[in-house]
């Protein structure tokens, strides 16, 4: 495909978001992936047809939105094997260790299900760096990279969301 095809090509898919930012969360969620990971599934099949929209041999507009459910909808059954494959584990029984009672077993869920909200309550442009450097393992510049922003801004956001955790923490995670 020339470079004038692929543009035009680009472009299509570009303004159809643009109009519909919501269309591939929503085509997800249509689809049985669980809503927390809509997004994520909407942002895969985004960058899905991002990366082989070259290959649509005419962008107009039905077939267009036609080519992007196809998309969503592999994207969906990917994410529905590997949930298959690697199931989320439940919590144990015995979580406080061996021998603890119930009411320690439950203060640890509890603390973890305060953590975790803690965390999802914190704005996106401070979670994501955060999670980047302590899921993925990232450096401070290597966040900057992936998100494209200054290395001083990364290493501020990181620092602002253990903040954020730390306060929460001496609350006691949102209990209130």
């Amino acid at each position: 495909m020339d470079d004038v095809s692929r543009d035009a090509s680009h472009a299509a898919l570009s303004a159809l978001i643009e109009n519909e930012p919501d269309r591939l969360r929503r085509r997800s969620i249509s689809l049985g992936v669980p809503v927390p990971d809509a997004e994520d599934a909407a942002q895969i099949a985004l960058l899905r047809a991002w990366r082989s929209v070259s290959h649509l041999d005419a962008p107009q507009p039905g077939r267009l939105c036609a080519w992007l459910d196809v998309i969503a909808r592999n994207v969906a059954i990917d994410l529905a094997r590997q949930r298959r494959r690697r199931p989320e584990a439940p919590l144990e029984q015995d979580i406080a260790g061996d021998g603890a009672s119930v009411e320690s077993a439950v203060e640890v869920r509890v603390f973890l299900g305060g953590a975790l909200a803690a965390l999802h309550a914190l704005p996106e442009t401070l979670r994501e760096p955060l999670l980047l450097t302590v899921v993925e393992g990232l450096s401070a510049d290597q966040v900057a990279i992936r998100l494209g922003i200054e290395p001083a801004a990364a290493r501020q956001r990181i620092s602002r969301a253990r903040k954020a955790l730390r306060a929460c923490r001496r609350t006691g995670m949102g209990e209130g």
